[in-house]
């Protein structure tokens, strides 16, 4: 038996002084007493030690990178050792971590057989967490860790967490056999250079063995050149020095290219460099010389003009105030710049406007994409305002890389270019026609060329049953059946999207004859090509699309296929550019975005047809019988967006370029864009400490006011799409705050403070080397040194886990002493009401 609070004990004495100080109370009355005897003893939290049922082992698998291969070959034979040995009254619960814990038994009941979890980081100390707090306390417990020891996060309190709740740990680990390793221990930048200003950098390598190992350097995915490391006493240095000549933030990479290595995820280590400056616009434009480009810039804006669409990257957001899409297709952007845009907006503030043109809005394909939501108009055409009809022919792989299970889902590949098809199929109109076509080394009709109308829910239901039947995808048999089928169709617009996984898209046969025969024909080929620009058949696929006057997309997320699929149905089927000249007129809205009236221009070449979002506001309206928003805005979390929908050059911009006001219009969207300058008296100082990202924030007095008001938030996102988060701050001194957070592997990390309507943006930022390879020896003192104190030790032999002096259980008394406690006050209640006495004499 123990008492956990045997301080309360200290009551007796104090009910004992006040029963004798006030008698009236009649404390020596024994009832009353034992009520007093209870309470304490209730409030002391009396346990008594429970014997037998057995023992409740939690057994933490390390899932990370650097454990995997280590583990994956023995955990079958060791966890049937641990089922094996057990006694019938233990119980065995598995919980795999790596930078989160997941118990294998809600694993199960979500529909996965594999760790979905991010796998660059080892916390044990958070796997232990997560264990420790569903343990039963009335049952004996006790922690088992297969690892190979190396936590990338400290295990402070870890032992403290353990004694309090008597649960011991042990460890077994699968032990690093690596020889022959060559790794990077530090990558050496300056996070920030002024422009064209020369730096140094450094690369430290480490091995277990001497000698020459080469290393190739790389500055945003482009390499920059190879050299040679030489390592002597286990230690090699590289440095080398370079410029940069334009703005943004860069990512230096430098990888080790061994003939032999044991360890390969220790080969790379990344860094950014960001370029200082003041606040600019990015014109990402489809024209060689843009006037829009020539104005801002007289207007005193500092412009940076990007017509190699493909150069557009995250670090082109670092410093840039806002962004302008003029005229540019969504499928010349790379994915992740785009995805990086919202958090860019809502967070940090930044501005972003489209441009209207034949390659903007829903004809470049922008519905659906990530950017969508940002615009203040939508895209996607009416029925009603659609007059010409299409027919479409969708080919699908079903070859056997299809039938693999995503990441983080129990879906197939298969499933997720089915939902996309139905997707497509769902955004065509009426009038519209399609045909479905499955290949792996012939093509299947799924569906024949039918009109959409009626059929559209049977078509859907039928694309969705399409199942992977192994093989692979004969290009050329899809497109040619597709072919066949839209031969017979009546309609003139004619279009076929193609996916294929990039990697495995077989026989070309004479593709070339055939679409040259259907260019003739007015028809087109788009693809969606499942994996990278640099996967095998990804030449093949872009040649397809270029061939067939289409669209290539390029993605290695398949969670993204039926994004893809409505984002080029829509831009063949439901967008519209409307070529004839169409008069403007203006709205009150305008003096939202400027102080003083504007004088429009009396009409516009052309324009793309759009529609007002709920909540936006138009300055300028087309007067034909669409009335469709031609500048539209709003205001979106702590940034801004625009839509104009005319051209503002190349083509259908004549009359807009000659407008008079042309200069003073692109100025105030730009002033608007930028939004109100931050008073000064406020800084952000962000870095890395190793893996930790440390934020300090300071402001003078000046800003006491504002800061009371609107307490600062720290706001991080982790990689191009991750979801914001909001992080603590600690305040250090007036004027002091500071946050720090761990940083996942080389994933990097954009943050934006914001104090009311002020933004303040850093990032991207990431730790040069991956914790997770680093393999820091004083993590295994630091394990070993944890379960030793908690009870626990190194199990070489894991059956002996079960022989093992068990911890104590105790069982908790106070449900019983409470339902005791409340019969004793009620029967004392009614003796004082009655004067019942068990001598037979009744109480004065």
């Amino acid at each position: 038996m123990r008492l956990l609070h045997p301080e309360w004990l200290l009551l007796l004495p104090l009910f004992a002084a006040a029963g004798w100080y006030w008698r009236g109370l009649r404390l020596e009355k024994p009832l009353r007493i034992l009520c007093l005897l209870l309470v304490t003893v209730l409030l002391c939290q009396i346990q008594v030690r429970r014997h037998g049922d057995g023992l409740e082992l939690w057994v933490l698998v390390d899932r990370s990178d650097s454990a995997k291969d280590l583990l994956s070959p023995k955990l079958v034979e060791w966890e049937a050792i641990l089922e094996r040995s057990k006694k019938p009254a233990d119980r065995l619960h598995f919980v795999d971590f790596a930078d989160e814990a997941v118990t294998r038994g809600a694993q199960l009941r979500a529909g996965s057989t594999e760790f979905a979890g991010n796998t660059r980081a080892t916390r044990i100390n958070s796997a232990a967490g997560h264990a420790l707090a569903q343990m039963r306390h009335e049952r004996a417990s006790r922690l088992l860790v297969l690892t190979d020891g190396y936590s990338t996060e400290p295990l402070d309190g870890l032992s403290d967490r353990l004694s309090s709740q008597s649960v011991p740990m042990d460890f077994r680990l699968a032990a690093q056999e690596a020889k022959n390793d060559w790794r990077i221990a530090a990558f050496v930048l300056p996070r920030r250079v002024q422009l064209r200003e020369a730096f140094l950098a450094e690369v430290v390598v480490l091995a277990d063995q001497d000698g020459t190992v080469p290393l190739e350097l790389f500055r945003n995915g482009a390499s920059i050149g190879k050299r040679e490391v030489e390592v002597v006493n286990g230690v090699g240095r590289l440095r080398f020095t370079d410029r940069l000549s334009g703005a943004g933030a860069f990512r230096y990479q430098a990888t080790l290219l061994p003939p032999e290595d044991a360890l390969v995820g220790n080969n790379t280590a990344a860094q950014w460099v960001e370029v200082q400056g003041g606040p600019r616009i990015v014109l990402a434009t489809a024209y060689e010389q843009d006037p829009l480009a020539d104005v801002l810039r007289s207007q005193g804006f500092d412009v940076q003009v990007i017509n190699a669409l493909n150069e557009l990257q995250i670090g082109s957001l670092t410093g840039a105030k806002v962004v302008i899409l003029n005229n540019v297709p969504a499928y010349r952007i790379d994915s992740e710049f785009v995805r990086a845009l919202d958090f860019f907006v809502h967070h940090q503030g930044g501005g972003l406007a489209m441009i209207g043109g034949k390659h903007s809005f829903a004809a470049g394909g922008w519905f659906g994409s990530p950017l969508e939501p940002l615009l203040p108009v939508s895209m996607e055409l009416k029925q009603e305002h659609r007059k010409l009809a299409v027919a479409m022919a969708i080919v699908m792989d079903r070859s056997g890389s299809m039938a693999m299970t995503v990441a983080g889902t129990s879906m197939q590949k298969m499933d997720l270019a089915n939902e996309g098809a139905a997707r497509g199929i769902e955004l065509l109109g009426d009038n519209d026609f399609v045909s479905v076509f499955a290949v792996d080394s012939e093509a299947h009709e799924i569906a024949p060329l039918m009109a959409v109308g009626q059929n559209r829910g049977t078509l859907q239901n039928v694309v969705r049953r399409v199942e992977s039947t192994g093989g692979g995808i004969y290009v050329y048999q899809g497109l040619l059946a597709a072919w066949k089928q839209l031969q017979m169709a009546s309609v003139g617009q004619r279009h076929v999207i193609l996916f294929a996984d990039a990697a495995d898209a077989e026989e070309p046969g004479e593709y070339i004859k055939l679409l040259e025969e259907m260019q003739k024909a007015n028809t087109t080929v788009s693809v969606i090509g499942l994996g990278t620009e640099k996967d095998t058949d990804a030449d093949f696929l872009k040649d397809v699309a270029k061939r067939g006057n289409g669209r290539i997309f390029f993605n290695a997320n398949p969670n993204e296929l039926p994004a893809l699929f409505a984002q080029e149905t829509v831009a063949v089927a439901r967008s519209a550019f409307v070529e004839e000249p169409v008069d403007i007129k203006g709205t009150p809205g305008w003096m939202e975005m400027a102080s003083g009236a504007m004088e429009w221009m009396p009409q516009a070449d052309g324009y793309n047809l759009s529609y007002l979002r709920p909540g936006a506001t138009q300055a300028a309206v087309t007067s034909d019988e669409y009335s469709a928003p031609l500048v539209a805005f709003w205001q979106r979390g702590a940034g801004r967006v625009a839509a104009v929908s005319c051209p503002l050059g190349g083509d259908h911009s004549q009359k807009t370029r000659a407008w008079k006001n042309y200069g003073s219009f692109c100025q105030s969207l730009g002033r608007w864009l930028m939004g109100e300058q931050v008073p000064p008296g406020v800084g952000l100082r962000a870095g890395m400490d190793g893996s930790r990202l440390k934020a300090d924030l300071f402001f003078d007095e000046t800003w006491n006011d504002r800061v009371a008001l609107h307490a600062p938030e720290l706001v991080l996102a982790e990689g191009a799409s991750g979801v914001a988060r909001p992080v603590n701050w600690e305040r250090l001194a007036p004027g002091h705050f500071r946050a720090t957070l761990e940083v996942v592997g080389e994933h990097y990390v954009r943050g934006a403070v914001k104090i009311g309507d002020s933004a303040f943006p850093f990032g991207p930022i990431n730790s040069a080397v991956n914790p997770e390879w680093s393999f820091d020896r004083s993590r295994l003192t630091e394990l070993r040194a944890v379960s030793q104190r908690s009870g626990g030790a190194e199990r070489v032999d894991l059956s002996d886990v079960w022989n093992a002096p068990r911890p104590p259980a105790w069982r908790d008394l106070q449900r019983w002493l409470l339902i005791a406690l409340v019969a004793m006050l009620v029967f004392e209640a009614w003796q004082t009401r009655t004067g019942w006495n068990p001598l037979g004499k009744k109480e004065a």
